[in-house]
């Protein structure tokens, strides 16, 4: 073997010790790094407790309070018409409507005058003849027949006068129904006479509704009835001094613009819809047609309308954002070591956006408002340092009640 050839191994691990040497060199140092926690970050808001009021939402379609045909009570020639006695005219209580001719009833009313001062004359000389075979009698000169004769032509006189008293009655208060005049105050919502026509007794010439007070008709559901103020309904439904029912506000869309209008609620209907389980409320509205601050458009018959009942008040309840109920009506409260606390609470409400809890919190406490699914009790978090003012805003700024919310999401019970 040459000496060439038993060099090379010899170069080749110089080469390769000159390798690694400069490899080693080169080598950086790795940074030391602060070990992350592996808990989770989670939001928090502060249970602080406030005063509620529950607010219930329905819609529902304005009605009258009294409506009713407008029927001549006699029949006859129409011969004048009020100029209010169309589609949508307003009259006053006791106006004159209609007039129907009254020559016929004129003539009936002076016959029976004239059938009542025969009877009258009739009556005064039985009376008279029945007073004289008394005396005749007292002096044994008329006997029995005479006096039986005497007693019964009186009392058929009596009765004639009495059948021409009652005919004389009736024809001047058919007469007084010539005149045809408005029941109450109200308007007109169609008619079917015109001046000229030969209306008949008992039938419809116009449709007449009252606008003293107006009535909406509001359908829910019968749960909603925990967050209303029953006993405050009962109190004026009875009349008692003082008081009056639940503020109700009304709200539309109508002539391009949204108007609102209050009235009072007044009553329950008597049954709940055995297909809908829905209750009806009744909610008076007086004056519907009069224009007065805050008024800016009449509450026209057959608008339909949202509502906003004002409920009960709670005086201590906390409210915290939806997300915060977990299952169970169970809530997560953060303790002072930053570890979870299941904890049972009272919902008084559940909302679309927000829960109303009336106890199982207590004021200061943090609840957990961000989802965690596999949280157990006792295991620790990070809470984040976003300010909780945000949350505070949000649940002030939202809407204090939402029907279409709380049938999606799960209904609150009041014990």
């Amino acid at each position: 073997m040459s000496r060439s050839a038993a060099r090379t191994p010899l170069l080749i691990l110089l080469a390769a010790f000159g390798v690694v040497a400069l490899l080693i060199s080169f080598q950086q140092t790795p940074e030391d790094r602060p070990q992350q926690s592996a808990a989770p970050l989670v939001r928090t808001v502060t249970a602080a407790p406030t005063e509620v009021r529950f607010t219930v939402r329905a819609n529902g379609s304005v009605t009258p309070r009294t409506e009713s045909a407008l029927i001549p009570q006699v029949s006859g020639e129409v011969i004048e018409m009020s100029d209010q006695l169309v589609a949508g005219g307003f009259f006053d209580e006791g106006e004159l409507l209609a007039r129907i001719d009254d020559a016929d009833y004129r003539v009936d009313r002076e016959a029976a005058r004239a059938q009542v001062a025969r009877a009258q004359s009739e009556f005064g000389r039985a009376d008279k003849e029945l007073a004289r075979q008394r005396r005749l009698a007292d002096r044994s000169v008329a006997s029995e027949a005479r006096i039986d004769d005497a007693e019964n032509a009186h009392r058929i006189a009596e009765a004639s006068l009495r059948e021409a008293q009652a005919r004389l009655e009736r024809a001047e208060r058919d007469l007084s129904r010539t005149e045809i005049r408005a029941p109450y105050r109200g308007r007109v919502r169609n008619e079917q006479v015109d001046l000229g026509q030969f209306v008949n007794r008992g039938t419809a010439i116009a449709t007449l509704y009252a606008i003293d007070y107006a009535e909406v008709r509001l359908p829910v559901p019968d749960r909603e009835l925990a967050y209303l103020d029953l006993d405050q309904m009962r109190a004026a439904i009875a009349g008692e001094a003082d008081s009056i029912g639940a503020r109700v506000v009304l709200s539309a869309r109508f002539a391009g613009s949204e108007h609102q209008w209050e009235g009072v609620l007044d009553r329950t209907e008597a049954e709940l819809d055995p297909k809908s389980r829905m209750i009806p409320l009744v909610v008076r509205v007086p004056e519907p047609y009069r224009l007065e601050p805050p008024r800016s458009a009449p509450l026209a018959i057959g608008l339909f309308v949202d509502a906003e009942i004002e409920g009960r008040i709670v005086e201590e309840a906390y409210v915290v954002p939806r997300d915060a109920l977990r299952a169970d009506r169970r809530v997560y409260v953060i303790d002072e070591g930053d570890r979870i606390e299941f904890r049972n609470v009272q919902v008084l409400r559940t909302e679309r956006d927000r829960v109303v809890i009336g106890a199982g919190l207590a004021p200061g406490e943090r609840v957990c408002t961000s989802p965690l699914d596999a949280a157990i009790d006792g295991m620790l978090v990070r809470v984040s340092a976003a300010p909780e003012a945000a949350v505070a805003e949000t649940l002030e700024a939202g809407e204090p009640s939402d029907l279409a919310g709380r049938n999606a999401g799960e209904a609150g019970v009041i014990p």
